[in-house]
């Protein structure tokens, strides 16, 4: 693989990154709950994990006549 014969400058490498720039985060609001999220991502409301306006994971604490008899 061929390499370069002489040292490149630093302002050659400046130039190259010049096009790395942060980016804000895109939040959304969830139809379900009302509450703002990262786009993508999983978020928890009142012990419950909601992705695309549906629960995955129910973590609440149960209620007392819901055990099982």
């Amino acid at each position: 693989m061929p390499n370069p014969k002489r040292r490149h400058s630093p302002q050659r490498g400046a130039k190259r990154r010049t096009h790395y720039k942060a980016e804000a985060e895109t939040w959304s609001v969830d139809t379900t709950t009302g509450e703002s999220h990262l786009r993508h991502r999983g978020h928890w409301v009142e012990g419950k994990l909601y992705y695309r306006g549906k629960v995955v994971v129910d973590k609440s604490p149960a209620v007392e006549g819901e055990k099982n008899q």
